[in-house]
């Protein structure tokens, strides 16, 4: 079990959307906690709201449509939802970096990346240009991108979809912040460099002694690099431990029925194990467990009231049969 102070707690955030009458309850209570050194991964599926709480925290999420509700977001002990615009601008960067998931939406692209880089050594103090482009090349070379001082004078359409990563990835980390939060950083990219991503940003949160928070709905990448995992559906997290314990030994039947669904190298001719149904409408969510529709084992008290939380020493979930895990497993 970790014992030290946690870089970034979130304790039971709540995000809505509101849209004419209707509102949507995308992160409903949703807590976890991210340490120096390590990786949290917030793993789901789409609309389970893991990108719309990893938004909340940088507090990108445009007011309105979208309203933090509820909930507790402290880094280093600060409530971030209280500081000022002024004070949290300070903070973006030198204290927390982000990489968002589509890194050519992310860059802009009138300026060669090279410029897009030094902007951020030149925003937090550093007047002198030649020192902010030296700085900047160093960091290209860092991130592995070929013969920096040539690509630095190249916009973002001009590089792969692997590359732009590093790109994002090296603002990111350019002031060495205490948190890196990475929203999906692999998507659209395939395997070989997906793993190279993952290789550089474990690579580097080693080297700085960063805590990172990974977005991800994949299984894989979270069993290969996370050391925490919590797991999300229908706005909350329903389990979350240490990620060997999580996915060897399941306690809420939607990470069971994740883990049954990640494809496997199976004999010719073997199905996959789909989950069956949708992820719940959260402008109108179902009664009882959020997860009970789709669950195979809910039972009537599954049904009619929301499930208790189970929590030990190391792990959380949320199921009234948790306890009794193995037996309906």
């Amino acid at each position: 079990m970790t014992t030290t102070v946690p870089v970034l707690t979130v304790e039971e955030l709540a995000v809505q959307f509101r849209t004419g009458r209707e509102i949507v309850r995308a992160v409903n209570g949703a807590s976890f906690a991210v340490h120096k050194g390590e990786m949290t991964a917030v793993l789901g599926e789409s609309g389970s709201g893991k990108s719309v709480t990893a938004t909340a925290i940088m507090r990108l999420l445009q007011s309105p449509p979208a309203l933090v509700s509820g909930g507790v977001i402290r880094f280093e002990g600060t409530d971030i939802l209280d500081l000022t615009e002024h004070a949290w601008r300070k903070m973006l960067g030198a204290k927390i970096g982000m990489v968002l998931q589509d890194a050519l939406t992310a860059l802009n692209p009138v300026y060669p990346v090279g410029k897009q880089i030094s902007e951020v050594f030149r925003v937090h103090g550093e007047r002198n240009r030649r020192v902010a482009y030296d700085k900047t090349i160093a960091l290209m070379e860092r991130v592995g991108i070929p013969d920096p001082v040539t690509r630095a004078e190249d916009y973002p359409h001009q590089f792969s979809g692997g590359m732009r990563q590093r790109v994002m990835i090296a603002m990111a980390i350019a002031l060495q912040p205490t948190l890196l939060i990475a929203d999906e950083p692999t998507t659209a990219l395939d395997v070989t460099v997906q793993a190279q991503i993952m290789d550089l940003i474990t690579g580097i949160s080693r080297e700085f002694g960063m805590a990172v928070l990974l977005i991800t709905h994949d299984i894989g990448v979270v069993m290969d690099y996370a050391d925490h995992v919590a797991v999300m559906y229908a706005g909350r997290v329903v389990e979350s431990g240490r990620v060997g314990e999580v996915l060897r030994h399941p306690l809420h039947p939607y990470t069971k029925a994740l883990l049954r669904s990640a494809p496997q190298a199976l004999a010719k001719g073997s199905r996959l194990n789909p989950i069956l149904g949708t992820p719940p409408d959260m402008a109108n969510p179902p009664s009882g467990c959020s997860f009970h529709p789709r669950c195979p084992s809910a039972t009537e008290l599954c049904r009619a009231v929301a499930p208790p939380r189970y929590v030990t020493e190391a792990r959380l979930a949320e199921c009234h049969y948790a306890e009794t895990a193995d037996e309906y497993a």
